[in-house]
């Protein structure tokens, strides 16, 4: 597409876990009610990544800590992940109180209703990333991070200054 000068951008926005109604109608054969797993944010979150994305492309945005944990975590020691989910992705994939496996779910079709944006996580969902905002405005903090960093070396090595 650069090639051709083309329009089209392509941006990844990594998502972490959402409170989506999914839970509440995918199929699942876990002993115990399926869950995202925690930290869990607000579909509004994603949302505004997703628009910002759309708006101000770059290759990439990262949204939450979990994401960015997966992605350069995988990149750094892939064993280690797969130990720690092997240990602990199993149960965190589940909450309180055991499956219905006779409720409703949309394996073979959709489920009837409008389900909305929200899940049944509001008490759990966090309204904020910090990890996103730091992904969103990094075009201005990275310069003003390395203005303190070299006023900070100035103060250092040059202490009358």
């Amino acid at each position: 597409m650069r090639h051709d000068k083309s329009n089209v951008r392509v941006t990844m926005v990594q998502l972490s876990a959402f409170n989506t109604p999914q839970f509440g109608w995918v199929k699942s054969r876990l002993p115990r009610r399926a869950q995202p797993v925690p930290p869990i944010f607000q579909p509004e979150v994603a949302a505004e990544a997703i628009y910002f994305a759309a708006h101000k492309p770059r290759r990439e945005f990262i949204v939450g800590w979990p994401a960015f944990k997966a992605i350069y975590g995988d990149k750094i020691a892939p064993w280690y992940a797969d130990r720690v989910l092997a240990r602990m992705g199993y149960d965190a994939q589940q909450h309180d109180g055991p499956e219905d496996p006779e409720r409703p779910n949309n394996l073979y079709q959709p489920v009837d209703g409008d389900h909305g944006a929200r899940g049944i996580f509001d008490a759990r969902s966090r309204n904020w990333s910090g990890r996103w905002w730091l992904s969103k405005n990094r075009s201005w903090l990275i310069p003003v991070a390395l203005a303190l960093i070299v006023v900070l070396l100035i103060l250092i090595v040059v202490p009358e200054f």
